[in-house]
């Protein structure tokens, strides 16, 4: 199975958060509309049939890709290679 963009889960997640808060604040039809497809979205790129089980799910692959980065190694003599120049 092929594993969906970090950057693209991110995004659905953020999009998806602020139309809950909007829809909590004002319901509109547009804003229920644009929420719905972005759940349907979520649902299937996390493969799921349920939204809170796909933010979950996105939740859980953000994590394990933040702690999967690697890290910069330091140089040779233990430097970061940042400049102090000012």
């Amino acid at each position: 199975m092929l594993e969906p963009d970090p950057k693209v889960v991110r995004e659905l997640l953020t999009r998806y958060a602020s139309l809950r808060i909007a829809q909590a604040e004002r319901p509109r039809p547009a804003v229920t509309r644009d929420l719905t497809d972005v759940s349907y979205t979520l649902c299937v790129m996390m493969a799921t049939t349920s939204v809170h089980d796909a933010v979950a799910k996105a939740d859980a692959l953000l994590l394990a890709k933040g702690r999967a980065a690697p890290e910069r190694p330091a140089d040779v003599d233990g430097e970061s290679g940042l400049s102090l120049a000012v």
